[in-house]
Order: structure tokens, then sequence, then C-alpha cells
């Protein structure tokens, strides 16, 4: 989770079983997106945000394990949880490679 992703989603996804870190438990609050990128390459993780930058360097060709997106204050947390965990069973990990999915 990026750090302007809302803890209760997180949260909500933990409920659930799915294996969520955010920036802050991670140590990368106010790292640069390429950071974050870096990281979850290395952790082979999904980035879920709100940040259009991530889209910015999708577009650039940077390779990244997924990125989930969606638009700040276009959808309720649940309305989030609930994509997020649809992408968790729909998609496999390799689906995910460079590939960006929108809620």
């Amino acid at each position: 989770m990026d750090e302007q992703v809302d803890r209760a989603i997180a949260q909500g996804l933990k409920q659930r079983g799915i294996d969520v870190t955010t920036t802050p438990e991670v140590g990368l609050l106010g790292a640069a997106d390429e950071e974050q990128l870096t990281f979850a390459i290395a952790q082979e993780r999904v980035i879920f945000t709100h940040d259009e930058d991530f889209l910015i360097l999708h577009q650039r060709g940077l390779e990244h394990y997924g990125i989930a997106y969606c638009h700040q204050n276009s959808r309720s947390i649940g309305e989030i949880v609930r994509g997020l965990i649809l992408i968790s069973e729909v998609l496999e990990p390799l689906d995910m490679h460079n590939h960006v999915e929108f809620i």
C-alpha cells in the first residue's frame, strides 16, 4: 500500500487473510515512487495506489509486479477492498507482472 492509502483498506485486506504491507510498516514513508517500485519488485508485490505518478512510471516502461490503481475519492473503502480482493482471487502473480489494474 502506498502511503496515501487509508489504513482501513490494509486492515480490511489483512482481516481477510491477504498479505499486505504498508509504506510506514516497511520504512518507506516519504520515499520516491521509484524506491517504492524497487521494494515491491524485491518482494514481488503489487502496489496499490491513488498516485497517478505510478501510472506514468508504468508508461515509461519501468518494471513492476503490478499496480492496482484507484483515483482518489472515487470509491469507498469497502469498494476498494472488494476490488482488491477480486484482483487477488482472479489474477495470478504472472498476470499482474508489468500490468495495471484499475479499480
